[in-house]
């Protein structure tokens, strides 16, 4: 870089641009982890440290033709992600909510199924006094009496081929394990973290500006209090972002 930087302050200003994460930033650059957070406060003051950072990150908006608010808007479509896109907990009918009197309700072809197995086995088929028709996904009854208008709970998995947007950029895929299947989703509160980050909502010692107008503060991470009041403060530039 053509600076007045020295090679280590280089190397900082080229993490700090991975995840302008100034005390990370400076433990990748060589400086030593222990001291790390004050480095990076004392590095960010630097002016021209400031002004390298700035010139890197207009040379890479201008090189990739991606500006800081279009970074900014998919951040804040992260962090505002309705989880229910990709995945849902539902309560759905039993077997009692619609049947007959409320007796047990077959779908047609399971029913089926089960008349031709007890013939099979020379047995009398199964009664269908609930009657046919059962719908995995309907409401359930208020007045059932046996799940008494809960239903049944069970975990709904979207089809991630179907996936769009920001649904389908928090999409990390699936793990299978032995205690079930795990979806993975991009991590809601750090990408709210950055979009506060870039719109100086911290009160931090070191601020910089870069192209677009948008204010970057290094930071440390927040707690969930933190978090929830930054959720509520945010809120009100929704639309602005």
């Amino acid at each position: 870089m053509g600076n007045n930087l020295n090679k280590k302050q280089n190397e900082f200003v080229k993490q700090y641009l991975i995840d302008l994460n100034g005390t990370q930033a400076a433990i990748r650059a060589g400086y030593s982890a222990n001291t790390a957070n004050e480095q990076s406060s004392r590095l960010l003051a630097n002016v021209n440290v400031q002004r390298a950072i700035q010139v890197a990150m207009q040379e890479r908006s201008e090189r990739t033709n991606i500006t800081a608010d279009q970074v900014l808007k998919l951040w804040w479509e992260t962090a505002t992600l309705d989880v229910n896109q990709l995945i849902e907990y539902r309560r759905t009918n039993c077997r009692h909510c619609w049947g007959i009197d409320h007796q047990y309700q077959w779908d047609e072809s399971e029913y089926l199924e089960a008349v031709n197995d007890a013939e099979s086995k020379g047995k009398n088929p199964p009664n269908c006094i609930g009657g046919l028709g059962f719908a995995q996904n309907a409401d359930a009854n208020p007045d059932c009496p046996k799940c008494f208008g809960e239903g049944r709970g069970h975990i709904h998995v979207h089809d991630t081929r179907k996936l769009r947007g920001a649904a389908r950029r928090a999409y990390a895929g699936v793990q299978m394990s032995k205690e079930g299947l795990k979806v993975n989703v991009a991590d809601r509160d750090k990408a709210l973290e950055n979009v506060a980050r870039h719109l100086g909502m911290f009160n931090d010692k070191v601020s910089l500006t870069i192209p677009q107008g948008v204010s970057v503060s290094a930071t440390s991470a927040m707690d969930p209090g933190q978090m929830e009041e930054l959720r509520k403060a945010i809120k009100d530039i929704a639309d602005k972002v």
